[in-house]
């Protein structure tokens, strides 16, 4: 599949030329690279639209906001045989059906294949619209999947850090219950990072019940998260190779302590290396702490 331009990492609003609502005209039905006045309700909605939830309030807001002032920035669709098919702009688009509006403005662009669809929908909703750290995560996931980008691409098309991508996908391997709570908005993506330190997902779903319950903040999550290591992993000791466990024993034991990826590997004359994983500063700040409990213990 042909990969589309750098220039969508800023958005199709960086394409899109400046023009007054009231001044626009009708579609003529042929022209593409155009804003238009169209038909709402010949708008269908975009089958990749990564938005599952719409926050009512803020719909409420924006219809309001339209209500006043219009639809200030267009919608963006391709032409089906039935009339568009959406690619961003859906807030919109309800908000704009619950104000009564009968024609919204809409850039009109072309798109050849179904393949090209779907990425062009995800990167543009991805810049555009107010998605939750699952939405987003799901929406990089399938980029890398279904459009065969690497994470470097997708940080790129996105203008993000590739660990921003990164850290946003290993949200996915939360349990359901923990990601339909991100989802709602009971907890942020900062808790859901927060919880990926534990290694069992009955714990991550306990600490999650908590934050709900109780309103914890980040920082009292990662306070948690360290209690739970000691008390459940107060010493740790690497056996001699005498009776040596095989090295994916070891690293288990060691991610089981440190809440985090370790790799240990065996190198020559019986010496080695241990990498372990941090994923932002506050991160490396809780395993700097654990690793000096671990050293007080021992001595």
């Amino acid at each position: 599949m042909a990969k589309l331009k750098p220039v969508l990492g800023r958005g199709l609003a960086s394409l899109i030329p400046r023009q007054q609502t009231e001044t626009l005209r009708r579609d003529d039905g042929a022209t593409h690279e155009i804003i238009a006045a169209v038909d709402i309700e010949r708008i269908e909605g975009n089958p990749y639209q990564p938005r599952a939830e719409f926050d009512p309030v803020a719909l409420d807001e924006l219809m309001r906001s339209i209500q006043e002032k219009g639809v200030i920035q267009p919608i963006t669709v391709r032409r089906t045989p039935r009339g568009y098919q959406l690619i961003s702009g859906e807030r919109r688009v309800r908000a704009a059906r619950q104000a009564g509006l009968r024609q919204i403005p809409a850039y009109i662009i072309h798109v050849r294949a179904d393949e090209e669809m779907l990425e062009l929908a995800l990167i543009e909703n991805l810049q555009r619209e107010h998605l939750n750290p699952i939405e987003i995560a799901i929406s990089y996931k399938r980029l890398i999947d279904e459009c065969d980008y690497t994470q470097e691409e997708v940080a790129q098309k996105t203008a993000k850090d590739r660990t921003t991508v990164t850290n946003f996908l290993r949200l996915l391997k939360l349990p359901e219950q923990i990601q339909k709570a991100v989802r709602k908005g009971e907890v942020s993506g900062g808790h859901a990072r927060a919880l990926l330190a534990i290694e069992d997902p009955g714990l991550q779903i306990d600490v999650c019940e908590r934050i709900i319950e109780r309103g914890l903040s980040v920082r009292d999550v990662e306070r948690l998260v360290r209690e739970k290591s000691r008390v459940r992993h107060r010493t740790i000791s690497v056996p001699s190779s005498a009776s040596s466990p095989s090295l994916s024993n070891i690293e288990e034991r060691l991610r089981q302590y440190l809440g985090t990826k370790v790799q240990v590997r065996r190198l020559r004359d019986g010496k080695g290396e241990i990498i372990i994983e941090y994923y932002s500063n506050d991160d490396l700040d809780r395993l700097l702490e654990l690793l000096g409990e671990a050293q007080e213990g021992s001595r």
